[in-house]
C-alpha cells in the first residue's frame, strides 16, 4: 500500500490558506481518482481506492498542522506501513510559488508539520513534495503570511500548480521516487 498525506488545518477559515495547499493537493488527488476522503480515523480524514493498481491511501491530518506527526504515526501503526511508501506534500516558503521541489530527506526548515513528523516517525528520511509558496516580503509576520490566502493572481496558477504535483504523485506510484524527483525537479 501506498500512502499520501497532505498538511493542513482543519476548519473553513484555513480552507483557502497557502498553509493548506496539502489539503488542497490531496482533494486533487481524490477528485482525479475518485477516492472520497471523508472516513475519521487516525485524528485524520482518510479514503482508500486502487490507483494504476495500487492501493492508495489518502490523509489529511484533522489534528493541525503542529501535530501532523501523531496522525501519522498512529496510520503507520495501524497498517504497520512503512515510511518510504509514503509522500507528505507541504507547502513551502522557500520554493518559489508556481513551482514543487521533491526530496526524500531533509530537515524541517522551520516547518512545524514536517518537525512532528521527524518527531514521531524518528526519522527525517520520508518522500516530499514541497509546493512553492514563496517567501513573503522582508517584515511581514511569518504566521500571518501562511495563515493568509493566495492572492488573486496566484489563485489563477493554482490549478496548474496542482494538476503538476498531481503528475507528481501519480509518476511516484508506478516508478522509484529517485526517478520522481529526476522528472519533476527542474
Amino acid at each position: 500500500m501506498k500512502w499520501i498525506v497532505g498538511l493542513g488545518n482543519p476548519g473553513g477559515q484555513y480552507a483557502g490558506t497557502r498553509h493548506n495547499v496539502g489539503f488542497m493537493a490531496v482533494d486533487e488527488a481524490a477528485k482525479a481518482w475518485g477516492i472520497s476522503v471523508t472516513q475519521a480515523k487516525f485524528k485524520a480524514l482518510v479514503g482508500e481506492g486502487h490507483v494504476k493498481g495500487e492501493k492508495v491511501l489518502l490523509m489529511k491530518p484533522m489534528t493541525y498542522m503542529n501535530l501532523s506527526g501523531e496522525s501519522i504515526r498512529a496510520m503507520l501503526d495501524f497498517y504497520k506501513a512503512d515510511i518510504q511508501d509514503g509522500l507528505v506534500l507541504y507547502d513551502d516558503m522557500d520554493t518559489v510559488f508556481g513551482q514543487i521541489r521533491l526530496r526524500y530527506q531533509g530537515s524541517p526548515g522551520g516547518h512545524n508539520g514536517i518537525k512532528s513528523i521527524i518527531q514521531h516517525t524518528g526519522t527525517a528520511i520520508f518522500n516530499r513534495i514541497r509546493i512553492g509558496i514563496s517567501r513573503p516580503v522582508p517584515g511581514t509576520d511569518i504566521a500571518n503570511y501562511v495563515l493568509s490566502d493566495f492572492r488573486k493572481e496566484e489563485v489563477k496558477e493554482l490549478p496548474f500548480v496542482l494538476g503538476t504535483t498531481l503528475e507528481a504523485m501519480e509518476f511516484s506510484l508506478a516508478h522509484t521516487f529517485e526517478k520522481t524527483m529526476a522528472k519533476f525537479n527542474k
